[in-house]
C-alpha cells in the first residue's frame, strides 16, 4: 500500500499526549483487548504493520469457548456476515473407522459472563447472515464453535475498533519497545511511512504482535517458543465433507494427524502434520504419497484438484508456555505470550479468554497507578492458568499421541479411540476440555490417565492371556510414556 493510499487517519495520531494504553498488533487478540479498553473509558492507541486484509491459515476454527469469550466482550458480531460455517463437533477417523464426538450440551455449561460497559444493545449475540442462523446458534440444545476465512474475521474485528471513539489507529512499524532508565516500560517507538520514527508515551503497553513476536523478549529473552512439527496446508474448493459442520480429524497408525475444516461455502482446509519444522523438499510429492492414501474417499476429488493447483500453504507448530508479566508499564497477552500446538486449535480460545479476564482485573483501575495494574498482572498471571492449562497441555498431549512414533504411543493413540467409541462420559469429558469449556486441570489429568489405563486394557485384550506377561511389561511401558507426555507439558504450565 503506498503512501497515497493509506488514509490519512492512520498516519495522524497525536504523539504529544499520554495514552493510557498503547495496542501492539491488530491481530485477534489486539482489537479485543483495545476495545474492551475503550469501552472501559482509556484512551487508546492501536498500532498495526498493515492494516488491509491479511491471507493466513491461522486462527481458521474457533471453538466454543472461543465464541463465549467474544459473547463475553460484545464482540461476536465479528462472525457475521464473512460466510462463517457453523460447526457443531468433531468426527475422528481411525485406520478407516470412525466415531462422531459432538460439543458439550449447553444446559451442561454456564452463560457465558456479560462484561460491564462491553456488552451492551444485544451485542453479545450472533446476527441472521447467509451461513448463520442465529435462532439455531443461539440456542440449540449444544454449544456451538465456527470456521471461517482469517482474513474476513480479522478485518471484522478491525471493523469494531474503526468505531471506538476511544480508539486512535495507526499505520507503522513499532521498532522499538520504549524504556525509562527504571527499565520500565513508558511507550513505544513507531516507524510511520512520511513521518519517520515516531515515539509515543503511553501508561501501559500491550504487546499482542502474535507467533512471530518481534518484543516478547521485553519480558525475557529466554522467552522464545519451541518449534518441533509444522502443518502442510492447502485449500480445498467445493469438498464433499463427511460430516457436514464438523472438524475432521484423520489418524492412523501409519501417518501423521491431518485436519480438514469448512472455512466458507465454498472453501474447505485441509493441514497436514509434518514432524519437522524443515518441510519435505518435494510437497507434491509428499502429499501424494504420504497424505493421499488416508483422504475420505468423497474428499479425493477436491484434493486432487488442490495438489494439481500446487498452492501449498505451510506454518510451524510453537510450544511456548506463558511468562508472568512482572515488567512495569507492559503486558503481553496472546501468542506473544504463550503458545500451543494447533492440533487442538485452541489458539484463539486462549487468547481471547486472557483477555476476558484481563479486562476483569484491571479494566476498571486508573492506568496512572501503575503499581498497581503491575499487581493486579501478577494475580492475572496465576488466574489464567487454570483456563489455559487445559487447552495447552490438552495440545500437545494429544499431537504426542495422534503423531505416534513409537509402539508405546501407538497403543495409546489405539486406546484413546476405543476410548472415545465408549461414547457418554468417554466422550463429554474429553469434548469440554478440547471446546474451551471445563477450565479443570487436575479432572484433565483424571481423564488422560484413564484413557492410559483404558490403552493398556485394549492392550491385554490384544495379547490375550497366553501374552499377559508381556502385555504387563508393555502396560508399564505405556503408562510411563502417558507420564513423560504429559506431566512435563502440565508442570511447565501450572508452576513456569
Amino acid at each position: 500500500m503506498s503512501n497515497k493510499q493509506i488514509p490519512k487517519d492512520l498516519l495522524s495520531a497525536d504523539n504529544s499526549v499520554t495514552y493510557d494504553a498503547i495496542v501492539v498488533g491488530c491481530g485477534v487478540v489486539g482489537p479485543c483487548v483495545a476495545t474492551g479498553m475503550a469501552r472501559k473509558g482509556k484512551k487508546v492507541l492501536i498500532v498495526e504493520r498493515e492494516w488491509s486484509m491479511p491471507d493466513r491459515i491461522v486462527g481458521e476454527l474457533m471453538q466454543p469457548g472461543g465464541v463465549r469469550a467474544l459473547k463475553s466482550l460484545g464482540m461476536v458480531e465479528a462472525i457475521n456476515n464473512i460466510d462463517a460455517i457453523p460447526v457443531t463437533g468433531y468426527t475422528v477417523f481411525y485406520n478407516g473407522e470412525k466415531v462422531a464426538i459432538p460439543y458439550p450440551y449447553r444446559a451442561d455449561v454456564a452463560p457465558a459472563e456479560k462484561l460491564a460497559d462491553l456488552v451492551r444493545n444485544g451485542n453479545h449475540q450472533v446476527s441472521d447472515d447467509n451461513t448463520i442462523n442465529a435462532k439455531d446458534f443461539e440456542t440449540s440444545e449444544r454449544e456451538k464453535g465456527v470456521g471461517f476465512v482469517h482474513g474476513r474475521f480479522l478485518q471484522k474485528l478491525r471493523g469494531i475498533v474503526a468505531r471506538e471513539p476511544n480508539i486512535t489507529r495507526l499505520q507503522g512499524n513499532v521498532v522499538e519497545i520504549l524504556k525509562n532508565k527504571q527499565n520500565e516500560v513508558v511507550g513505544a517507538k513507531v516507524d510511520i511511512s512520511g513521518r519517520g520514527k515516531v515515539e509515543f508515551n503511553s501508561h501501559i503497553t500491550f504487546v499482542c504482535d502474535g507467533i512471530f513476536s518481534r518484543f516478547r523478549k521485553e519480558l525475557s529473552p529466554d522467552h522464545i517458543p519451541k518449534v518441533g512439527s509444522s502443518f502442510v496446508g492447502m485449500s480445498l474448493y467445493h469438498a464433499d465433507m463427511p460430516s457436514p459442520n464438523h472438524g475432521h480429524v484423520i489418524l492412523g497408525t501409519s501417518h501423521l494427524p491431518i485436519l480438514v475444516y469448512q472455512i466458507s461455502p465454498q472453501e474447505t482446509r485441509i493441514l497436514c502434520a509434518y514432524n519437522s519444522a524443515k518441510l519435505p523438499p518435494n510437497l507434491k510429492e509428499w502429499m501424494n504419497d504420504d497424505v493421499k492414501p488416508h483422504i475420505p474417499e468423497s474428499l479425493r476429488p477436491s484434493f486432487d484438484e488442490a495438489i494439481e493447483r500446487g498452492k501449498f500453504r505451510s506454518m510451524p507448530n510453537s510450544f511456548l508456555p506463558g511468562k508472568q508479566n512482572d515488567v512495569l508499564g507492559m503486558c503481553v497477552i496472546g501468542d506473544a505470550l504463550n503458545m500451543r500446538h494447533p492440533l487442538t486449535g485452541g489458539g484463539m480460545t486462549v487468547g481471547l479468554n486472557d483477555v476476558v479476564l484481563l479486562i476483569k482485573k484491571i479494566g476498571g483501575l486508573d492506568f496512572s497507578n501503575r503499581e498497581q495494574v503491575l499487581d493486579e498482572l501478577l494475580d492475572y498471571h496465576f488466574e489464567r492458568k487454570n483456563y489455559d492449562s487445559v487447552i495447552n497441555v490438552l495440545s500437545i498431549a494429544l499431537y504426542s499421541l495422534f503423531a505416534a512414533d513409537n509402539d508405546n504411543l501407538r497403543a495409546l493413540q489405539r486406546g484413546c479411540f476405543k476410548y472415545f467409541k465408549r461414547g457418554g462420559d468417554c466422550v463429554r469429558l474429553p469434548v469440554s476440555f478440547l471446546s474451551g469449556v471445563m477450565p479443570r486441570p487436575f479432572l484433565l489429568t483424571k481423564v488422560f490417565f484413564a484413557v492410559a489405563i483404558y490403552a493398556v486394557y485394549v492392550n491385554f485384550e490384544k495379547r490375550g492371556a497366553l501374552g499377559f506377561p508381556v502385555a504387563l511389561l508393555e502396560g508399564i511401558a505405556i503408562l510411563f510414556t502417558a507420564a513423560r507426555v504429559f506431566t512435563p507439558y502440565l508442570y511447565a504450565e501450572m508452576i513456569g
